[in-house]
């Protein structure tokens, strides 16, 4: 078993699918934002076929939990002409990632399978089973290669998979029926809504009702399976999270079949039965299954019945930098030194721990889109014409995903752009993965690592610094000096990550017979800093003040 932190999604599919090529199993997961990222690789690979078994985890994040959108991801699988699955359980999940290796193989083409941050985020006992053993010998043969040409053909074939995968999800186990055989209304669910909708006619006492149809295989849609459904009812709500992707799906049947099932009325997100926006939810399905049948329900009644259930026992929480953070005290340099510069600067951010910067108080991020946009975005404000200092502000793991070729476009371009990487050495937003930058692998050995200053030289900047993230007079220097030049910059300020980090705990004090009560060390934003009774605090549990690290290179 071969396991790796690839630079991008988009070199993590290549890999997955060149050892697809060669005969192995062989899975590469993302978020909807990868998606995005994979797509031009994708909708080739599905051209070309795949020989091992291929599968492409995606989870999606409704409600933009811990994303900049909350994006539907789904409708990569129509583009691509491929088979998408979707769980609903833990378990679900588990037997679903295993079939769908049987189903690449099957039909030999790649196979997406759908999460989202609700279930990804859920624990349950699940029952593994016996691990199967295989033994493949990596081996590609010249004389069947992989590549689109010719490209109709391609086409044409993939059609005729995808044909192959329908006739096999009419029979597939992880599509059932709950309820009566001729209900009031018909629910058709798809992961996590599944959960939600039994919930919701539990609790309602509509089980006599209501019929729940759980599609567990979404795209392509099992037309016969779901037309014999369509039959039993004239109501049809739709229950799925983030786009109505099942529900077009089945409305375009429904409008192929013309008089075979009759007229129904369709409930969903084009009814506005179901936000078109947000998280689906068992407090928003109450309330429309209690308006449907006259059953008091309020939106809120759920929300508020849990809340009740844990009351005083999970503590508020803002959005905020964890304490000791480096990027705060970065943030508030990278102010005082556009301050300095009294030229009005524009600051475009990046998606990572360090957006929580587009929050009070420091509020220092006028943009923010995906990973690398911060320096194109840069970049293009300069070469508009707009006089202000553009600065561009990353991590180090974004750089190194999808930061150099911007970076390279400004030393192409002559720009004055200054970019200002965030080095914390590692990616700490999703849990302190390696990346080239920090050398470290999966595994945790150490191996060799990109040097970012280096490399920055290598494309052409030659203003390069290198400024420790807990020296803000030397921060706030670099930037003013680096705005003011007329060449390309890159500012790297490094503070390892404290939540990585063996520290050694000093807390600050406040020293009352200094202090005037201004409130100015409010501004920064620190979580252990506050003022009660109008005098100010620093609570020592959460402080890690004086910190030395075991090593800062």
């Amino acid at each position: 078993l071969y396991v790796e932190w690839s630079s991008n999604e988009k070199v993590a599919l290549e890999a997955a699918a060149a050892a697809s090529f060669a005969g192995c199993r062989a899975l590469s997961s993302m978020k909807q934002n990868g998606v995005n990222v994979v797509s031009d690789f994708l909708t080739n690979l599905s051209l070309s076929g795949t020989k091992g078994g291929l599968v492409l985890v995606t989870c999606d994040d409704p409600s933009s939990i811990s994303s900049t959108n909350e994006e539907d991801a789904r409708v990569f699988s129509q583009i691509s002409d491929i088979p998408l699955l979707e769980p609903s359980t833990p378990q679900e999940a588990l037997e679903m990632t295993r079939w769908a290796f049987e189903l690449s193989e099957t039909i030999r083409n790649i196979v997406m399978l759908r999460s989202v941050s609700r279930l990804s985020h859920t624990r349950a006992d699940v029952r593994i089973g016996d691990i199967p053993v295989t033994k493949t010998r990596p081996y590609f043969d010249p004389a069947k290669p992989f590549h689109t040409f010719p490209t109709v053909l391609k086409h044409q074939k993939r059609h005729e998979k995808l044909r192959r995968a329908e006739a096999l999800f009419e029979s597939s186990p992880f599509n059932r029926y709950d309820g009566p055989a001729q209900p009031d209304l018909l629910v058709i669910a798809t992961g996590c809504a599944w959960n939600y909708s039994m919930e919701s006619i539990e609790l309602l006492g509509l089980r006599e009702r209501v019929g729940l149809l759980k599609l567990g295989t979404t795209w392509p849609l099992p037309r016969k399976l779901v037309t014999e459904y369509l039959k039993m009812c004239d109501r049809i709500l739709f229950a799925e999270d983030v786009d109505p992707f099942v529900e077009n799906s089945v409305k375009a049947l429904a409008a192929d079949l013309g008089g075979e099932i009759g007229v129904k009325e369709f409930l969903g997100k084009a009814s506005g039965h179901i936000p078109d926006t947000g998280e689906l939810s068992p407090g928003v399905l109450l309330h429309v299954l209690g308006r449907t049948f006259d059953i008091p329900w309020e939106k809120n009644d759920y929300r508020n019945r849990v809340s009740e259930m844990i009351k005083g026992t999970v503590p508020p929480r803002e959005f905020g930098f964890c304490p000791g953070c480096p990027h705060r005290g970065s943030y508030y340099a990278i102010k005082t030194a556009l301050a300095w510069d009294n030229r009005d600067g524009f600051v475009s951010g990046d998606i990572g721990c360090y957006t929580l910067g587009v929050y009070e108080p420091l509020s220092a991020l006028d943009t923010c889109a995906c990973m690398g946009a911060s320096i194109g975005q840069a970049l293009g404000m300069e070469k508009a014409g707009m006089r202000n200092p553009a600065v561009a502000v990353l991590g180090d793991s974004t750089f190194m995903h999808s930061g150099i070729t911007p970076l390279a476009d400004i030393v192409y371009k002559r720009g004055r752009t200054t970019v200002i990487v965030l080095d914390n050495q590692t990616t700490a937003m999703t849990g302190h993965q390696g990346h080239p930058g920090t050398g470290v692998s999966v595994t945790g050995e150490q191996g060799p690592r990109v040097d970012l200053e280096a490399l920055c030289r290598g494309i052409g900047v030659r203003d390069v610094s290198v400024v420790s993230a807990h020296d803000l007079q030397a921060i706030e220097q670099a930037i003013k000096r680096s705005v003011a030049a007329d060449e390309p910059s890159v500012v790297i300020v490094r503070g390892p990550c404290v939540l990585r980090e063996k520290v050694r705990w000093t807390p600050r004090r406040v020293n009352e017979d200094l202090c005037v009560e201004c409130y100015e060390c409010l501004s920064v934003g620190c979580p252990a800093i506050s003022a009660l009774d109008g005098a100010v605090r620093i609570d020592a549990a959460v402080c890690v003040g004086s910190v030395s690290y075991t090593h800062l290179t």
